[in-house]
């Protein structure tokens, strides 16, 4: 009576974009399972900490993962762990959008400082033609003339 839970911790995984699952019990670098498997590259599975309730139709629990972390060529697979091969195009495409939601966040940055950038000008602007038209104003706001009257002129 063995254990197999020791068994499948002294293995590692690798899963294919096809569904197949590769298991290995002895280390091996990214590189060489790039070489056995052209077009794609090796990513590490971060899994999410599962809940009860996440299960598929047939009672198996199904693993959610986060993030596909893609792992250097020089980098070294390690026992215990899942990996999973990605296509070329797959990864292309996620570089793609990736690019593409960046320059639209620097086009709204840039937006967004050159409106900051017109309101202050406008603000400038505006403090200035107050400045000039106040001191003008003093000199040609309306003044009531009112002419003097004598007092002695008013008792006769």
């Amino acid at each position: 009576m063995g254990n197999c839970q020791a068994v499948d911790a002294a293995a590692l995984v690798i899963q294919h974009p096809s569904g197949k699952i590769e298991r290995m019990y002895w280390s091996v670098t990214v590189s060489q399972v790039m070489k056995m498997n052209p077009g794609h590259y090796v990513s590490l599975i971060i899994p999410l900490p599962g809940t009860e309730n996440d299960q598929d139709g047939s009672g198996n629990k199904t693993v959610r993962f986060t993030r596909v972390k893609l792992l250097r060529p020089s980098d070294t697979l390690v026992l215990g762990r899942a990996y999973r091969l990605v296509t070329s195009h797959e990864v292309m495409k996620v570089l793609k959008a990736k690019r593409q939601t960046k320059k639209k966040e620097n086009h709204s940055e840039d937006e967004k400082t050159s409106r900051l950038e017109n309101t202050s000008q406008v603000m400038t602007h505006e403090k200035t033609i107050k400045q000039r038209s106040g001191s003008f104003s003093r000199s040609k706001s309306w003044r009531p003339a009112l002419q003097s009257i004598s007092e002695a002129a008013s008792a006769s």
